[in-house]
């Protein structure tokens, strides 16, 4: 009951729970669902170097043998990996720039996980060479997964594996993502979704990281995170170990020339699809070691080769390749001494001072017309006591003002952090629909410094234009003294340059029939003011302004009364654009009483 319990807990609070939609055919079975990221599984062990990252003469130099080095592992990384990397990066920082992915923690993980994809073992276009396969899940010694892709991924077609650099099972690849689609992800633009491709991979593994909105800028965000690929404070220790150590300083090797770690263990195996613990949502899986024997279990249930928790006889790929040939485990080569617990490498806070405001390089102002988009972004830089730019401060941006000015998604408030030359650019700004100023105020996150304020315009859209007035109808208008015209005898349209005209501005003012001096007329027919209230709302009115057309350039023009004045009068309509229109308005007098 416990365990079922924390397995309902931990679907519910995972990304990418949601069910399937109800009636879909043919779905093929899912995951437990306490199964986790990687299984819980053994993983490589070897600690990062102490001393400063150096390319080592046996594995990057070029011209090289070609063969990946066994031995310590170092801080050179397979060109086409690397790229995978910085890749999946810079795509995260466009499409989610609040998660604040560091492409150091992907590498981390994907070192821990297979060493760089077998020290680069995969083509020109980042697929791997040789399928980086898993333990079959078959609940013998790891989690009980039947399989969910007809061997599409990983070539079984009993039991799903875990499969590529970053190890997915295929049903969290094909379906275990946000609202049941997957965290599959095309990486290098092929149009295809492959597990086994480094890019499609790496961005995979980024979006799962970034997943249920975590700032990996926030200790606690970022081990969540990656506690949700293994749930274990060593694994944890040891990926933040290499994700300091790669931010040190690193270099990059031909592929297939990684160095390979060659140390297993923090894991433990899980029997007849067990309770494993994890962050999961949509989980990868454990894949098999570089050349390594299937036998360890990773955090969603998989088994990685040659692990120390690998059950005697157990079946499937030993070797990691997808050829299926039993092979016997090799026994791991003990270590003299325990491999300690990485400890992650404090990260020196910013020593920020003071925030500047940068102008735009073409001298823009920040200036937009409602309804578009700023040409200008606001603009940041930090300094610190010595007026140098810093590096990796956050910076919030946040407006205020009533003209409805929003950032992307309607925000009111995102928050960048600084690049190499300490400068913090805000998202693109869209102008609300009301004229007027607003302000940008930039702060500096979790430390205490004067805040900047841009100010702001948002200048009204220009007046739509109406260089022509006609009515619609040409029907004499005629009524008796006292009395008053139809309700919609008076109907023009304006038109520009031939098109209809909506949203004119037109004025309609009651004029003298004197050629000489058509002035607004005191007597005869008039308007009721439509904004009067009690004793005034009869009021004769004989000029309205504000007047407008519609989407399709009409306009039909309030109810006209008569007084006592019988005669010939005018109407007179006009436009901003000098558009005018004559109207004549006849009154007769009423019948001789009998």
């Amino acid at each position: 009951m416990a365990a079922a319990a924390l397995a309902a807990l931990t679907a519910s609070q995972a990304p990418g729970a949601a069910e399937h939609p109800a009636g879909r055919a043919d779905r093929s079975p899912a995951p437990p669902a306490d199964t986790p990221i990687d299984g819980g599984s053994s993983f490589f062990t070897d600690a990062p170097p102490r001393k400063t990252p150096t390319p080592p003469h046996s594995s990057g130099h070029p011209g090289g043998t070609g063969t990946p080095v066994h031995g310590p592992s170092q801080a050179g990384i397979p060109a086409t990996v690397l790229a995978a990397y910085k890749k999946a990066e810079s795509e995260l920082r466009a499409s989610d720039p609040g998660c604040r992915l560091p492409w150091q923690l992907l590498a981390g993980i994907g070192e821990v996980e297979s060493g760089h994809a077998r020290g680069g073992a995969v083509d020109a276009a980042g697929t791997t060479l040789r399928p980086i396969l898993g333990p079959q899940l078959n609940g013998n010694g790891f989690a009980l997964i039947p399989d969910t892709d007809h061997g599409r991924y990983d070539g079984d077609t009993t039991h799903d594996r875990a499969v590529g650099p970053m190890q997915f099972i295929p049903s969290t690849w094909s379906q275990g993502g946000p609202g049941g689609t997957g965290w599959g992800a095309d990486g290098n633009g092929d149009g295809v979704k492959d597990p086994n491709n480094v890019f499609d991979a790496t961005l995979a593994a980024g979006r799962y990281l970034c997943a249920n909105g975590r700032d990996l800028s926030v200790q606690a965000d970022l081990d969540r995170a990656v506690l949700g690929y293994n749930d274990s404070r060593e694994y944890l220790q040891l990926v933040l170990s290499w994700y300091g150590f790669y931010q040190k300083g690193t270099f990059e090797v031909p592929d297939g020339k990684g160095s390979l770690p060659v140390h297993r263990g923090g894991g433990t195996a899980h029997t007849g699809g067990g309770t494993a613990k994890g962050d999961r949502g949509g989980a990868k899986d454990a894949p098999t070691a570089p050349g390594g024997t299937a036998g360890r279990t990773k955090p969603d249930g998989s088994a990685v080769p040659g692990g120390p928790s690998a059950p005697h006889g157990s079946t499937g790929p030993t070797h990691g390749d997808g050829t299926g040939t039993p092979t016997p485990a090799p026994k791991p080569t003990p270590d003299p001494k325990p491999t300690p617990k990485p400890t992650p490498t404090p990260t020196k806070p910013a020593p920020l001072t003071a925030l500047e405001a940068v102008g735009d390089a073409d001298g823009k102002a920040l200036t937009a017309t409602a309804g578009t988009d700023f040409a200008t972004a606001p603009r940041i830089r930090a300094k610190d006591a010595d007026g140098k730019p810093v590096a990796g401060a956050r910076i919030r941006f946040t407006l205020t003002g009533t003209t409805g000015t929003r950032f992307p998604g309607g925000a009111t408030e995102v928050t960048v952090t600084t690049d190499k030359d300490g400068l913090a650019t805000a998202p693109t700004l869209h102008a609300g629909d009301t004229a007027g100023p607003f302000t940008v105020r930039a702060t500096a996150v979790d430390r205490t410094v004067r805040p900047v304020d841009l100010a702001g315009t948002v200048t009204a859209k220009p007046a739509p234009k109406a260089d022509a007035l006609a009515r619609t109808s040409d029907e004499a208008l005629t009524t008796t003294a006292g009395g008053a015209y139809a309700d919609d005898a008076v109907r023009i349209k304006a038109t520009y340059r031939g098109k209809v005209a909506a949203g004119a501005a037109v004025t309609a003012t009651l004029i003298t029939d004197d050629p000489k001096k058509p002035v607004e007329n005191d007597r005869g027919p008039y308007f009721k003011d439509p904004k009067a209230t009690g004793a005034d709302k009869d009021k004769p009115v004989r000029a309205l302004t504000g007047l407008t057309t519609d989407a399709d350039g009409l306009l039909t023009l309030p109810k006209i009364y008569t007084d006592t004045h019988a005669g010939t009068f005018r109407l007179r309509l006009t436009t901003a654009d000098g558009a005018v229109l004559i109207v004549t308005l006849t009154v007769t007098a009423p019948a001789a009483a009998s």
